[in-house]
């Protein structure tokens, strides 16, 4: 039988027995008061023995529920451990990569096999920065990009450091296209998705090139132009004059008749010798014809 840490209360099962609120502790498995109070060294005791344990009972179980979630408690300090790398990475909050690495823990402890002969912690660091990493990935960037290329940012990053050591300059994209066995596109391609992964304020100063050695009081968000309605006019226009152009003379006379000359329904049957239900009509069918060209054309 383990020896108990001393922030550890090991209670005899006589003293569980009438306890019902408590879970069904498995035979030959001491009662944890407090699983995340375990100090490490003993952890790793007691996980050999929760997890040889874990293996012999049916999945569901209180038994079984009660040996995992004690395993999960007492080796949190590794997700702790782990998190504290990630601290100052992103805009993570800690608490949340430690929620994540819990994931990971988890994962580690249902597909551990003790005839490994590996050690539970080793076998568990890898799951839990493995998760962390993902969270990072699938979570931090500030434009999303596909994650082959999020992927490729982090291969271009080793690589212009190793090539960065050799040439003593920054290497050129054929170099890093070479060495990575990719096309010099790929590699444009995975410089140009890295610029996604942080993004700065607009409220930033701008670098004007004015005075190196003074702050520009000019930020980017000042080189925004304002919406040019004039703009939405245009292409209006542009898509327009095809369509104006495929019409009868007498169709195009009606239409400038209409809103050039700005003449009455009834003044353009008089003009045409129609009558205004006739030029209404007209009217009616032109612009619906206009009208179904612009949608298609968009």
């Amino acid at each position: 039988m383990l020896s108990a840490p001393t922030t550890t209360a090991v209670v005899a099962p006589a003293d569980i027995g009438s306890q019902s609120q408590e879970p069904v502790r498995p035979a030959g498995l001491p009662h944890i008061a407090h699983p995340t109070a375990v100090a490490p060294k003993d952890a790793r005791q007691l996980s050999k023995l929760f997890l040889d344990r874990l293996q012999e009972l049916e999945e569901g179980t209180h038994e079984y529920q009660y040996a995992r979630n004690t395993l999960i408690e007492m080796n949190l300090s590794l997700v702790k451990f782990a998190a504290r790398r990630f601290r100052n990475r992103g805009s993570g909050d800690l608490e949340d990569i430690i929620q994540v690495g819990t994931i990971g823990l988890i994962k580690a402890i249902d597909r551990f096999d003790l005839t490994r002969e590996v050690e539970f912690t080793s076998f568990a660091i890898p799951y839990i920065t493995g998760e962390i990493k993902r969270f990072f990935r699938d979570t931090t960037w500030a434009v999303h990009v596909p994650r082959r290329l999020q992927e490729l940012r982090t291969e271009l990053a080793k690589a212009k450091e190793q090539l960065a050591t050799v040439l003593d300059r920054d290497p050129t994209v054929a170099e890093l296209a070479e060495l990575l066995e990719l096309t010099e596109a790929e590699v444009t391609d995975g410089l140009v998705a890295a610029n996604g992964y942080t993004a700065g304020s607009l409220d930033l100063p701008a670098e004007t090139g004015n005075d190196n050695n003074a702050k520009s009081a000019v930020s980017y968000a000042d080189f925004f132009g304002a919406v040019d309605p004039g703009m939405e006019l245009f292409e209006d226009l542009h898509t327009l004059a095809p369509l104006l152009a495929q019409l009868s003379d007498r169709d195009r006379r009606i239409l400038s008749m209409r809103f050039g000359q700005e003449l009455t329904q009834a003044e353009i049957g008089e003009v045409l010798g129609i009558s205004q239900m006739q030029v209404s009509r007209l009217l009616t069918r032109i612009l619906g014809q206009l009208r179904t060209g612009m949608l298609t054309t968009a």
